[in-house]
This record gives structure tokens, C-alpha cells and sequence, in this order.
């Protein structure tokens, strides 16, 4: 078996973009589609019921109409017209016979069709589970694009062609999946935007009684006492007899009551510290780099001074004189300085991506981490990739794509990563050395969002169909260059392909010597 392989992997928006679910969340771009299918499926089903429905209504509307001409006859005379042998006869036959057909076509249910349909795909489904990793990934992206609620609901994001609108019931249920979690911040939100929706006179099966008594409790428990009471109080005003709300009323006007009696200076001091903390929002998962991570995803990152500007160039790379390239050469352009990032235009055509993707689909699985706590592979909720290896044997197209990719780095890729591996010293078992570098091809464009980002120096590099970035994870040193951690952002709109190529440090030795100095 030959060891030249690249990996591919699917990274899917929402909703549905990246989210934040369990590992049997549907995040690959196929599943959401079967499952649009699906319901178009179930649609055609539903109004063939509603057809037969409607025959059925048909008939013994007419029957009706006839009888009721016929009895509205009869009464007029009766004795004359049952002394009529036909009508006598026929009357017989109606009540005997007649009446009974119309009883059985009455009784007639035509949604057999349509719930034994229904149940047959009932089994692929998504569960309660997979709507609140959707949820989720929806608070996610709220977060990594500093959107507001209101743009959200109006569905008013970038590069959307499918506009969607959030009804209050879908408001209400983002704020309980937050409240469930704990999460109060994005609770009141949510319950706000809920709120706001109905005073603006949406009609909905979500009454304000419900949303205030989340709203008022989540904004307690953020340390904003005089709002909750206000909150509490317009519950009440609307159903003086909540049960939950009268004891909330009390054990709030006990707490202010309390506070007043404190020393004043101390306790405002502590209680404004508080409530200034927990308004922040902070998620339970939060680490130091996200705000950092975030504002690249956004694209407010670290602005280039115009003298590193006039560093960056586009040029035309003919691998060092390799003959594939010499009298059609790749174009190259700088997208950072340190550490280098080189972003080669037009490298891959678009009948190769289809290709690629047609032979990785059948095979995509949920993407794996490294777990420092167990030292096992496992999947993590903020990671829903797909991925697929494919290797050079499989499809010429995948042969001549390893090949490209060697010509144009020259580094040797017959050490690449034969297979996906499931344990965490995957590169021991190798015997290849760490990733020395990076190839990763963009094989779709994104709507928005998506941004590959590397946080220790502030770099946002976007996806663009056709492209693909190449950097060094190790100085020639062989020292790991640390400005190189980067991250995939979620994808906001759209959804994205990317496939990735990771070169090893054995058979590099005479393509990228070793160095003296440690940093170079």
C-alpha cells in the first residue's frame, strides 16, 4: 500500500455550522440534505392524505345534498310519496343498505398511508438531543459573531440566500436550552427577544407569563435584584395567582430589605462587583484565547504596519524549476510574514473537488481530539467535523494531487499519514517524526464565517474555493514553531470543504536541512 494519503475533511455550518452536539449529531452537509428530503417527502405524503381527506368529504357532501333534495320532498307529502311503489322501494333500499356504505365510508381512515410513511422515517429523525446541540451551536455563533438577537430572529446574516425568521416559540425554546445549561446570560437574551416579539403583537402559542417567569429568575441569578423584582411584578400583573412568582416577590423584597439594613459602602461596593462580573456573560467553557479567537473569527485581527505590508508579495512559483511548472507556474501570494503563510491560487480544479468529495462522502466520520485529562482520541463539542482519508492509490486524481503538492513544497510526501489513527502516540507508531508542515486545500466558498485563524500572531485566512495555504509547523530546527496553533471558525453561512495534507519530518533531512539555531 502506498503511504501517500491526504485527509479530508467536511466542516458543516448550521443551521447548520459548526455545533456544539453530541457525537451523534447530524453535522455532515449529506445528513442535513437527506434529511431536507425527508421532510419533502413527508410534505408529499401529508397532502396526498389531505387529497383523500378532501375525496372523501366530496362524496358525502354530495350524498348529503341529494338526500337532503330527496327528504326535502318527501316531507313536503309524505303519504303521497311513499304511495309511490319506486319510492317505496328505494327508501327501503336507502335506510337498509345505503345508509350503512355511507357509515363505512364515514369510518374510513384515509391517514393509513400517511403515519405508516411517517413512521418509517421516524427513524432518522433527529432526537431531543441533536435539537439542543443545534440550539447550541446557534448560541455559539451568537457569540463568535457578536451578533445580536434581533439580527439573528430577523434572520439578517451575511451572504444568507434563504432568509428565515425565528418565531417566538423558537425564542423560547433557545432561552430554556440555555437555562437548562445554566446559562443565564444567554437566557435572558433570548427570553428578552421572546419577549419583545410578543409585545410587538406576534401571535403565539407562548404567553408572556411563561417567558417573564424565566426571564425574571435568570436575570436574578445574575445579581440584578431590582430587575428581577420588576419583572416579578409584571408576571404578576398578569396572573396575580402565579404561585412560583408570589414566593419569588417575597424572598426578593426580604433580600433588598436585608441589604438596606447592611453597612452600605461595603455591600454596594461587593454587590456592583458582582453583578458587573456575572454581566459579562462568561461561558462555563470559557479559556483565555477565546476573545482573541473570536475577534479573528470576526475579522478583527491584528492590522499589518505598511512597512510588514510591502513584505507580502504575488508571484508566479515554478517549484525550482520543475519541469510541471515551468511553462505554466502556480500563483503564489503571502498571506502573513511570521510565520510565513503561502496562499496558492487556482491549485485545484474544480472537477478534482468533485472528484474528492465524491470518493471521501461514503466514508466521513466524526473528528477526533487529543483528550489531555484521559490521553485518549475523543470527540469534543467544539469540534463536529467529518473527515475521510483518502490515499494516492484509490484515484489518480489523489496520485497527481500528492504529487502537486510535493512539487510545489518539495518535501518528500511518502511519509505522509498512511491512516487515521485512533490512539493519541499515533506519530510513535509512524516512525516519521512529528508534522514539519501544513497543506490545506479550500475546496468550497463560504457565505460566512469559516476563517482558518492562528492566534498567537493575529492572522484570519478565508476560505476561497480553489486555493490552498501552506506553512512550516517546525523551524528547520526542528523545534515546533508555537505562532503556528491555529483553529477552523464555525461556519456562520454556508458550509465548507477542506481537505488537509500533513508532511513529515523523516525524508526532509536533504529537502529542508536541520539548522544550528533553535528559532530558525
Amino acid at each position: 500500500m502506498t503511504s501517500k494519503m491526504i485527509r479530508y475533511i467536511l466542516i458543516v455550518g448550521i443551521l447548520l455550522p459548526q455545533s456544539l452536539a453530541h457525537p451523534g449529531f447530524f453535522t455532515s452537509i449529506g445528513q442535513m440534505t437527506d434529511l431536507i428530503h425527508t421532510e419533502k417527502d413527508l410534505v408529499t405524503s401529508l397532502k396526498d392524505y389531505i387529497k383523500a381527506e378532501e375525496d372523501k368529504l366530496e362524496q358525502i357532501k354530495k350524498w348529503a345534498e341529494k338526500l337532503d333534495r330527496l327528504t326535502s320532498t318527501a316531507t313536503k307529502d309524505p303519504e303521497g310519496f311513499v304511495g309511490h311503489p319506486v319510492n317505496a322501494f328505494k327508501l327501503m333500499k336507502r335506510l337498509n343498505t345505503e345508509w350503512s356504505e355511507l357509515e363505512n365510508l364515514v369510518l374510513k381512515d384515509m391517514s393509513d398511508g400517511f403515519i405508516s410513511n411517517l413512521t418509517i422515517q421516524r427513524q432518522y429523525f433527529p432526537n431531543d438531543e441533536d435539537q439542543v446541540g443545534a440550539a447550541k451551536a446557534l448560541l455559539r455563533l451568537q457569540d463568535t459573531y457578536n451578533l445580536d438577537t434581533d439580527t439573528i430572529s430577523k434572520g439578517n446574516l451575511p451572504g444568507v440566500k434563504h432568509k428565515s425568521f425565528l418565531t417566538v416559540e423558537d425564542c423560547f425554546e433557545l432561552g430554556k436550552v440555555a437555562y437548562t445549561e445554566a446559562d443565564y446570560y444567554h437566557t435572558e437574551l433570548w427570553m428578552e427577544q421572546a419577549l419583545r416579539q410578543l409585545d410587538e403583537g406576534e401571535v403565539s402559542t407562548t404567553d408572556k407569563v411563561s417567558v417573564l417567569d424565566y426571564l425574571s429568575y435568570a436575570v436574578y441569578q445574575q445579581g440584578d435584584l431590582d430587575k428581577a423584582l420588576l419583572l416579578t411584578k409584571k408576571l404578576l400583573e398578569l396572573d396575580p395567582d402565579h404561585q412560583r412568582a408570589n414566593g419569588n416577590l417575597k424572598y426578593f423584597e426580604y433580600i433588598m430589605a436585608k441589604e438596606k439594613d447592611a453597612n452600605k459602602s461595603a455591600s454596594d461596593d461587593q454587590s456592583d462587583q458582582k453583578t458587573t462580573l456575572k454581566k459579562k456573560g462568561v461561558a462555563a467553557d470559557y479559556l483565555p484565547e477565546r476573545q482573541k479567537y473570536e475577534m479573528l473569527c470576526r475579522g478583527e485581527g491584528i492590522k499589518m504596519t505598511p512597512r510588514r505590508q510591502k513584505k507580502l508579495f504575488c508571484r508566479y512559483h515554478d517549484g525550482n524549476r520543475n519541469p510541471k511548472f515551468i511553462l505554466a507556474p502556480a500563483k503564489q501570494e503571502d498571506e502573513w510574514d511570521k510565520p510565513r503563510i503561502i496562499r496558492f491560487h487556482d491549485i485545484i480544479s474544480d472537477a478534482e473537488i468533485e472528484i474528492v468529495k465524491d470518493l471521501a462522502k461514503p466514508r466521513l466520520s466524526r473528528a477526533t481530539v487529543h483528550d489531555p485529562e484521559t490521553g485518549k482520541l475523543t470527540t469534543a463539542q467544539y469540534r463536529v467535523s467529518k473527515s475521510a482519508w483518502l490515499s494516492g492509490y484509490e484515484n489518480p486524481v489523489v496520485s497527481r494531487i500528492n504529487m502537486r503538492i510535493q512539487d510545489l513544497t518539495g518535501l518528500d510526501v511518502s511519509t505522509a499519514e498512511e491512516l487515521q489513527k485512533d490512539e493519541p502516540d499515533a506519530f510513535k507508531e509512524l516512525g516519521t517524526g512529528n508534522r514539519i508542515a501544513t497543506w490545506l486545500f479550500y475546496m468550497s466558498d463560504v457565505s460566512a464565517g469559516g476563517a482558518t485563524v492562528f492566534p498567537e500572531v493575529g492572522a484570519s485566512v478565508w476560505p476561497k474555493k480553489g486555493t490552498a495555504v501552506f506553512w512550516y509547523n517546525l523551524f528547520a530546527s526542528g523545534e515546533g514553531d508555537y505562532s503556528t496553533r491555529h483553529a477552523a471558525c464555525p461556519v456562520l453561512v454556508g458550509n465548507k470543504w477542506v481537505s488537509n495534507k500533513w508532511l513529515h519530518e523523516r525524508g526532509q533531512e536533504f529537502r529542508r536541512p536541520c539548522t544550528l539555531s533553535e528559532l530558525e
